[in-house]
């Protein structure tokens, strides 16, 4: 069945849609009203929207078919495909101001915008899998719309839109990782998001507040890298570089010099091109700049035994270099780090993996190989800003990534 839609940004309509209600895909884009609103990244050629990047950007918003127990979920509220999901709460997300407004519809975004009004409990308590009778579900919810692959949910917490994410099996060592992350910011002034630890049903879980307000958009990575085709003599480093300086960023490199010292302190193995971009006004469409450091919690070796930890496996490295080595040396300036700061990091890290609940999962010896391997890849980072050549002039396209996937949490074999 064919339903037509307004693609929104926040108050302003920006194309005719045209879509399949059952798949949720978009079929057409008859008409566009305001190309500049289109999201980042879609292309707008002789007068028309380019629907296979529209189509691709819509599909990228729903929740992955890679998330843990989704298939059940899907079973559970009768649905084919996750972005079937989408249409059933207008798109609405609490990342940016996109939404689908039905075809001679007279709802406002006033009315239903994630930020400024209540949501459903239900998508997110059937996520995070929590047995339900109910035959009525509530899909008014921003669940709908969060990527990745981890379990996670939105609530709202003392009036604060908050997300809260779980860890992956064995060890659900993630949301620990995610306040070891904050803390090692904290310490280096390093602009993020603050994670707390918090339980629910004997599980582990990680929580942190919005950044996104209802005035701004999160523009991942990915789109930003879309609004030019990459050269083949460039590297996905200086590309980035380059798409960020041609909408009028040009101070982005201290803030990834920042990103990449901190995926190299605790090996993070997943920054993929979705969880790191800018912040712009949704209304004005002017720049604001870096989005803050947030979901690092794919690292500090979360699926290796200790022994592994120890003896420094090998881990995958994104977004712009297969080895973490080669992306440190991207990093044109340490003048930032002040690396007393790290003083006692390893005894945080100890206290923060040895928490009574933590034994469930995690042990005293995989805590303290989680705090040596921290403190040896600190002072790998402080040989390299003591003799420091790495920087833009090492740069070349020979160790890029050739394809940026987010992790699965598949067990390793």
């Amino acid at each position: 069945m064919t339903v037509k839609y307004v693609l929104m940004h926040k108050n302003t309509p920006v194309a005719e849609l045209e879509m399949d209600e059952n798949t949720g895909h978009i079929l057409k884009v008859p008409e566009t009203y305001a190309a500049e609103h289109l999201p980042v990244g879609v292309g707008f050629k002789k007068g028309a929207t380019e629907r296979v990047d529209l189509n691709d950007w819509w599909i990228n918003r729903s929740i992955p078919a890679s998330r843990s127990g989704l298939r059940n979920v899907l079973e559970t509220l009768g649905i084919a495909t996750p972005s079937a999901l989408l249409t059933r709460c207008y798109g609405l997300s609490l990342s940016d101001q996109y939404w689908i407004k039905p075809e001679n519809s007279d709802v406002s975004w006033s009315n239903v915008n994630f930020f400024e009004n209540p949501f459903s409990d239900d998508i997110g308590d059937i996520l995070f899998g929590k047995p339900s009778s109910k035959r009525n579900f509530d899909f008014f919810s921003p669940d709908n719309t969060s990527n990745g692959n981890l379990k996670k949910r939105w609530k709202i917490v003392d009036e604060k839109r908050c997300l809260i994410k779980g860890g992956s099996k064995p060890f659900q060592q993630q949301p620990y990782n995610e306040v070891i992350a904050s803390a090692i910011m904290r310490r280096l002034d390093i602009p993020h998001i603050d994670y707390e630890l918090i339980w629910d049903e004997d599980a582990p879980y990680c929580i942190c507040d919005d950044f996104i307000t209802a005035e701004t958009d999160l523009v991942s990575a990915w789109q930003i890298m879309l609004t030019v085709k990459q050269p083949n003599d460039i590297s996905r480093y200086q590309h980035y570089i380059n798409c960020c300086s041609g909408i009028g960023i040009n101070d982005i490199v201290h803030a990834l010099d920042q990103m990449i010292t901190l995926d190299y302190i605790i090996a993070n193995e997943d920054r993929h091109l979705n969880n790191f971009g800018l912040i712009r006004n949704a209304e004005t469409l002017q720049w604001i700049g870096a989005a803050p450091v947030f979901d690092s919690g794919s690292s500090l070796g979360y699926e290796l035994t200790p022994a592994q930890i120890r003896g420094n496996a090998a881990v995958e490295c994104k977004p712009f270099k297969k080895h973490h080595k080669a992306q440190l040396e991207l990093v044109t300036s340490f003048d930032w780090l002040d690396f007393s700061k790290l003083y006692g990091i390893g005894d945080e890290i100890s206290e923060i993996l040895s928490d009574e609940r933590a034994a469930l999962f995690l042990g005293p010896d995989r805590a303290a190989a989680v705090a040596e391997a921290v403190e040896k890849r600190i002072d790998d980072v402080h040989d390299m800003a003591m003799d420091m050549h790495g920087g833009m002039a090492n740069d070349n396209t020979e160790d890029d990534v050739e394809e940026d996937i987010a992790q699965s949490y598949e067990p390793r074999l």
